[in-house]
């Protein structure tokens, strides 16, 4: 079995470490910071990744840190319904959507990996500077805490170093630099009395200037009683590529919601009582034409990073580990498992990448904005048939790699209610 290093222990990494156990596998994971903290806003994940956590035996454990999600519901900027659709076991899958707190996730994953794996597995405070491969194995060239450098042998690695990731400089330096795409988020979480059904995600906004999504992360959020709640606002400013990790303030998008009027929801007032800001520019990666080298491959965001559209970057890392574990146990060449592994996942997840730089299902905003030029519209089926809405979910769901159930057959899977319908 080939001795196998990890560098990045994000949750696409830690996942890796612990398929690759269950193969009878022992990597190391190599981590930059110095020591690992809850950061970060909130994880939308999808029933295909809630089945990893389940094959892992993980399941359980993850719903005591995360909100089963039971509906989605898209709005325009004035309040104005235009589709809903239930989500996870509600609408018929096997498994269900869940929403999380990363930073929760990354070291609910972390304890894990300590339990299963042994505390020795994960090395913090190892950043990488490069490698080099032949055709024995890789050396790693990692910087310490103190600012020296040393260097560490394995039979593999897997670069799983996130957006801004090393090894896939090192392997595409032409591909290296992300392109700013003219879009901020506004990050933040609220905590508050829970809305709606308690596990409802909201899509609102007119795409043409502004777009929210908000969700529930954790219930009782720390003996509160009240509910932990993310939001994401999308707008246009100006900034470049380095703008990276920056406080800000919600005065700068509030407006774009003046006039939205959601019954179960006071938008201003939520945005208004946020904890704390924090500005992302929205960058873009071209799809890559390879993941690997050698006996180096990339993983997640390092290999396909796109925008937080649809909930799907950290899932697809999910799935990238249980491939690439699969194939590091069952082809005995590392060099021919790693392009196994690329070969099932690139093409497939490159045009998830596309479609969401496409605005993938949140398109639906656009067009009814595009449609009614921003007014109120009186009837959302002359705007926008439900039929029209269905089949545009239908093929996303499809693409990402969750068909639908009933769709198939012709049932329709979404509607428009205040309260969700018996299927």
């Amino acid at each position: 079995m080939p001795d196998i290093a990890i560098v990045g222990a994000g949750p696409g990494g830690l996942m890796t470490a612990l398929r690759l156990h269950q193969q009878g596998l022992r990597p190391v994971v190599y981590e930059a910071v110095g020591e690992l903290k809850p950061l970060g806003v909130g994880i939308d994940v999808k029933v295909y990744a809630t089945k990893e956590l389940d094959e892992l035996g993980l399941l359980d454990e993850f719903r005591e840190i995360s909100i089963d999600a039971q509906e989605s519901l898209f709005f325009t900027n004035h309040g104005q319904e235009i589709y809903a659709e239930l989500c996870g076991v509600h609408m018929g899958y096997l498994y269900e959507q869940r929403f999380v707190h990363r930073g929760h996730f990354q070291m609910f994953l972390y304890r894990k990996v300590c339990e299963r794996l042994g505390a020795a597995t994960v090395v913090t405070g190892r950043r990488m500077l490069g490698y080099a491969h032949d055709d024995t194995g890789v050396t790693v060239t990692l910087r310490h805490p103190d600012g020296t450098t040393g260097q560490v042998r394995h039979e593999v690695l897997i670069a799983a170093d996130g957006i801004k990731s090393v090894a896939r400089r090192q392997m595409h330096p032409d591909s290296a630099d992300p392109t700013y795409s003219g879009i901020t988020m506004w990050r933040g979480t609220t905590l508050m009395k829970p809305f709606k059904t308690g596990g409802t995600i909201l899509h609102i906004g007119d795409p043409r200037k502004s777009s929210m999504i908000v969700y529930p992360l954790r219930d009782d959020f720390e003996g509160t009683g009240l509910t932990l709640v993310n939001w994401v606002v999308e707008a246009t400013r100006e900034e470049s590529v380095e703008d990276w990790n920056q406080r800000g303030t919600v005065d700068e998008v509030l407006h774009y919601y003046d006039e939205c009027r959601i019954p179960f929801l006071d938008v201003q007032e939520m945005l208004r009582a946020a904890r704390e800001v924090y500005l992302f520019p929205l960058i873009r990666h071209e799809p890559l034409d390879s993941w690997c080298d050698g006996r180096v491959a990339l993983l997640g965001d390092a290999a396909h990073a796109m925008y937080p559209r649809g909930g799907n970057g950290a899932c697809q890392a999910l799935v990238d580990g249980t491939v690439i574990a699969r194939k590091l146990a069952t082809i005995d060449d590392p060099v021919a498992a790693l392009q196994a592994y690329e070969d099932e996942r690139r093409e497939a997840v490159n045009r998830i990448v596309m479609a969401h730089r496409g605005e993938g299902y949140e398109v639906i905003r656009r067009m009814v904005a595009e449609r009614t030029d921003g007014e109120r519209f009186d009837d959302i089926e002359k705007v926008l048939p439900l039929a029209e809405a269905d089949e545009i979910f239908s093929r996303y769901h499809k693409l990402v790699g969750q068909p639908r159930p009933g769709w198939a057959h012709g049932q329709a899977t979404g509607f428009r209610s205040a309260a969700p319908q018996a299927r």
